[in-house]
């Protein structure tokens, strides 16, 4: 039988890495979807002040399988 995969895409941050933000992405999603198999990272910005970076933004795109 034929799988059938949908993309969604997301917006997260973090205060402590790129990372962090794609695994808050995740954890976020997962509360609502099932069959998570993926997740692409598009684009990376951060939110700088007083010269140091206080947010790490993510722009995600995040696959799963529908059942």
């Amino acid at each position: 039988m034929a799988k059938v995969v949908k993309v969604i895409e997301v917006l997260s941050q973090s205060e402590k890495s790129w990372e962090d933000a794609a695994q808050n992405a995740i954890t976020e999603a997962a509360k609502s979807i099932k069959n998570i198999k993926s997740i692409y990272i598009q684009d990376k910005s951060a939110k700088v002040e007083k010269n140091k970076i206080v947010k790490y933004r993510i722009t995600a795109k995040i696959s799963f399988v529908i059942e």
